[in-house]
């Protein structure tokens, strides 16, 4: 490093935002993640041992996979290579590749190559990683904030180990900004700033388990309030309210928790809570889900979980899918919470999915059984002489409209798949089919 690229990290390091000059240097100075860097678990050995293999830290911004991979670089005696996959290419890759071999071949030191949003990479690219993970010419440290089981080449994972970090909690926040606001020599200690008690809870909590989030909020307050009477910035509730605007929704349409707000919204749903299914809709509309990927799903629930319970249910469904769609925004809101109140508060019926599974997997299981003779289709040409349809008996001619015979499969007969609950409309679908086929005895 000559002195121009030295004087250049310098600046940088006291000139970077908050949020990175906070960086832990040490395991000890790291905070949260205890699941995964407690002194007693697998990571922080193999941290402290220097003995490290490929890993992949996956988990929502803010929540330290720079941080941990940057402790790495600082305790490891490997030589520490870093690529951010949004702007590196092939050729990048290849020159950290050839200097790893020349590395391993000429002082027998090891490379670690930290590759932030690994997910990033196209399939060509992480192909063009494997052999070189596999063979050790490189341990490899990938970062990213999508399911690295979707997104991640499979060799690349069978090869490393998965760690999820898990968003910070408030106390984890508030001991962040407690350093940010005080720590003279990496945070804002030397601006004279204090933090009043509801502030910091207010921070703490709207930061969404985002550490980055809360100080970058924190390093704006102190660097815009003006000081007080005393000579010290304040940072009150008004400042955080300002600095941070609003809370920061954990949801992203292309990640994992878009599928856990949508697992929890169907599920409340089916579970009767309209008042946590509006909530779960609120959530998807606020970060800007699509009308059509909502409506799917109403529909889905009131037919799959409501069912013959209240027929009606898919009715409105269907018809909040077709008038949000017409609508459009803001107004389909409106329409959305009608759906999705309706079908929260219908009662609620799987019998339908239970017949369609059992009579999915009987057939899976007997193939395609003959179709009794009386049911089979007497209109084509020489189906009569075949004794196509013979023996039918046409039920509208019968009391109830009903008479009993052979419908299914022979081999299946007496076999039920239909079985309607006694909740709502199909209490009285049960009692009907019941009274019929009494009175046909």
């Amino acid at each position: 490093m000559d002195l121009f690229e030295y004087m250049r990290n310098t600046n940088m390091e006291k000139e970077s935002p908050l949020a990175a000059r906070l960086r832990p240097k040490t395991l000890e100075e790291v905070v949260g993640q205890q699941h995964i860097i407690g002194k007693d678990k697998l990571l922080y050995r193999a941290i402290k041992a220097d003995k490290l293999n490929s890993i992949i830290l996956y988990g929502p911004p803010g929540t330290g996979k720079t941080t941990l991979a940057k402790v790495i670089a600082n305790t490891t005696s490997a030589e520490f290579t870093q690529i951010n996959a949004t702007a590196a290419g092939k050729k990048d890759m290849e020159e950290v590749i050839k200097e790893a071999k020349n590395r391993q071949g000429m002082y027998g030191k090891k490379t670690i190559l930290f590759i932030d949003e690994i997910h990033r990479f196209n399939k060509g690219q992480q192909d063009y990683l494997l052999p070189f993970v596999e063979d050790g010419t490189v341990i490899m440290i990938g970062a990213t904030t999508e399911n690295p089981y979707f997104e991640v080449n499979g060799a690349l994972i069978s090869r490393s180990i998965i760690f999820e970090l898990k968003s910070l909690s408030i106390e984890d926040i508030k001991t962040l900004i407690l350093r940010a606001v005080y720590d003279r020599e990496r945070g804002m200690g030397a601006y004279e700033a204090e933090i009043e008690e509801d502030a910091l809870e207010f921070l703490a909590e709207l930061s969404g388990g985002d550490a980055r989030h809360a100080l970058n909020a924190v390093e704006l307050g102190v660097m815009t309030t003006q000081r007080g009477g005393d000579g010290k910035i304040h940072i009150t509730v008004e400042v955080a309210q300002e600095c941070i605007q609003k809370r920061v929704l954990r949801y992203d349409k292309a990640g994992d928790n878009h599928y856990d707000v949508v697992s929890a919204f169907i599920k409340s749903m089916r579970g009767s809570d309209p008042d946590a299914a509006v909530y779960y809709l609120a959530r998807m509309l606020y970060a800007g889900e699509q009308i059509s990927f909502i409506t799917r799903r109403i529909m889905i629930c009131a037919s799959e979980d409501v069912g013959n319970a209240d027929p009606d249910a898919l009715q409105v469904a269907v018809n909040a899918s077709l008038a949000a769609e017409r609508v459009g925004m803001p107004e389909a809101q409106i329409i959305l919470a009608q759906a999705v109140t309706y079908v929260a508060s219908a009662p609620k019926s799987n019998a339908a999915v239970m017949a369609i599974g059992d009579a999915w997997k009987t057939v899976e299981e007997t193939g395609n059984l003959p179709v009794p003779v009386h049911l089979q289709d007497a209109h084509y040409k020489g189906a009569a002489k075949l004794g196509r349809g013979t023996g039918y008996q046409y039920a509208h001619d019968y009391p109830n409209h009903y008479v009993r015979q052979q419908y299914l499969p022979y081999e299946l007969s007496g076999k039920e798949f239909y079985r309607p609950s006694g909740n709502g409309y199909e209490r009285k679908i049960k009692e009907h089919m019941a009274r019929i086929k009494k009175e046909a005895d």
